[in-house]
């Protein structure tokens, strides 16, 4: 089945980043919408899509759950052959989303398809179940990756994260008082979120630009 991809930014960027969306909100969400936008201010191009289940919520109306990772990550694997991006391409995703192109970063690096990976708000484990840890892959990694996280994200807080094993390649900026979407408490903090976004896409510029292209295969 083929995709209906969003894109957003210059055509000629030498970096795109495909970003998938998380278990609970479309490609054209607020979140996605704003980040997406933001990214593709930096001069970077940025490519949406939807797996299959969701897309199939715009025709059928009923909300199903998404189906198992293995699933997804063949169709994540797919969205990259589908594309056939030019120049130097980062897997991305939105909480699942990142989840999913993690799953699927090393293969897909190895046989020279993407440069890195990036990951806004991890699922480090379900919410209240920190015992449930889906890290098992992240200890091995090997492809670049820069996973940004609110330090209050209830599926893996900055206290959480920092007792896990996790690759070297693995680099995490954390967004202050941040929650899965980066919202911080403003009276609490006094940062917007706005102000948080900026700071995540500034950073993502850096890391992008000084990703080497895949080897060749």
């Amino acid at each position: 089945m083929s995709h209906d991809f969003l894109v957003i930014g210059p055509e000629d960027a030498k970096i795109t980043i495909v970003l998938a969306h998380g278990a609970g909100g479309a490609m054209d969400t607020t979140w996605m919408e704003n980040m997406s936008s933001a990214l593709a201010d930096k001069g970077l191009r940025v490519v949406r899509f939807e797996f299959d289940y969701m897309a199939a919520r715009r025709s059928t109306g009923k909300r199903s759950p998404p189906p198992r990772a293995e699933l997804l990550k063949q169709e994540y694997k797919a969205v990259i052959d589908e594309l056939g991006a030019p120049g130097t391409l980062v897997i991305a995703g939105k909480s699942m989303g990142g989840r999913v192109a993690s799953m699927v970063a090393d293969e897909l690096r190895d046989t020279g398809k993407i440069s890195g990976l990036l990951c806004f708000g991890y699922p480090f484990h379900p919410i209240g179940k920190p015992q449930s840890l889906r890290t098992a892959h992240l200890e091995e990694m090997k492809t670049p990756t820069l996973i940004c996280q609110g330090t209050r994200d209830l599926f893996g807080s900055r206290e959480e994260v920092s007792g896990f094993k996790l690759s070297s390649m693995i680099e995490i900026l954390w967004v202050e008082d941040g929650d899965h979407d980066f919202q911080p408490r403003k009276a609490i903090s006094g940062f917007t979120i706005a102000e948080h976004v900026n700071t995540v896409v500034n950073h993502v510029s850096t890391w992008t630009a000084a990703l080497r292209k895949a080897p060749p295969p």
